[in-house]
């Protein structure tokens, strides 16, 4: 693709019943689509909502493409799902989105352009990974990150984006412009994973890989953090639940966060895998003398 063209881009996206968030993402998105100066497709894997999301999005925005699911994707398996249906078309570009993202008027077109000028100054296989605000709070929820030092490279910390581009070691899969060259070096998510978990393997292949990751200059939209309510760090669960929740695919399953430490978080990768399941029984032992 010459940079002149005007780029294929295929949107990803992953959903279950938050019709209301994926409506308005879907808006967002169609509002800036033409301004971006691409040629935008969605792939939308609606992943067995009860709440009429499915046809809510096929009655507002025939374009999209739906993708049903069996309700046991998840995101990873579900974006994995969307990879694999927009890559019969080739675009030149794929655009992983969450539809609780909901991106500023332009910030397409800045991801873009950062690409061209990325590209412009001779990188190859670049990755351009935007940044979000929690409305709620004023500060960063998602975006790229930079690993620890080398004897502690699980440690990582995310990257606030600034004026320029700037290298990230892995990412969120929050917003996240992947050109074609990445993946087919890179190839798609990790079956490994059924939720998250995928998002960050897939930063660190794509490095191992040859590629470079770049956070997008500023932030490209808001996200509320999803920390707390409804995951099983939250404070007001019981053992019994916080522990369900924390072996659930939407926690930290023991198989897939092995297969994350041990490919990514160097020498000492089981301090870092045992770690959360040593908090996590420490807090059941204290709420359990706190009961009696």
């Amino acid at each position: 693709m010459s940079l002149e063209a005007r780029p294929r881009l295929h949107a990803l996206l992953t959903v279950h019943n938050r019709m209301r968030e994926t409506l308005s993402c879907l808006e967002r998105l169609a509002a800036q689509s033409d301004q971006a100066g691409a040629e935008v497709r969605v792939v939308l894997v609606d992943d067995g909502s009860t709440d009429g999301t499915g046809a809510a999005v096929r009655a507002r925005f025939p374009d999209v493409q739906v993708v049903e699911g069996s309700g046991q994707l998840y995101w990873n398996g579900g974006m994995r799902r969307a990879f694999e249906i927009a890559e019969r078309e080739a675009p030149d570009f794929f655009l992983l989105l969450n539809d609780d993202t909901h991106l500023y008027p332009g910030a397409l077109g800045r991801m873009l352009q950062a690409h061209r000028d990325l590209t412009s100054a001779g990188e190859r296989r670049c990755l351009v990974v935007g940044s979000t605000l929690d409305p709620s709070t004023g500060r960063q929820s998602y975006g790229g990150w930079r690993r620890g030092p080398r004897l502690n490279p699980g440690a990582i910390r995310m990257i606030e984006p600034g004026p320029v581009a700037a290298r990230c070691d892995t990412m969120n899969g929050n917003c996240v412009l992947l050109p074609r060259d990445v993946f087919e070096r890179v190839g798609n998510l990790d079956a490994a994973f059924r939720h998250s978990m995928g998002d960050i393997d897939y930063g660190f292949r794509a490095r191992r890989a040859g590629c470079a990751l770049w956070v997008a200059p500023g932030f490209v939209g808001e996200c509320l953090a999803n920390t707390g309510t409804g995951l099983w760090a939250e404070r007001s669960l019981g053992g019994r639940e916080m522990w369900r929740r924390l072996l659930g695919p939407k926690g930290l399953a023991p198989a897939e966060w092995a297969v994350l430490t041990s490919r990514h978080f160097g020498p000492f990768w089981p301090a870092h895998f045992a770690w959360p399941y040593l908090k996590a029984g420490w807090r059941a032992i204290k709420g359990w003398f706190a009961s009696e």
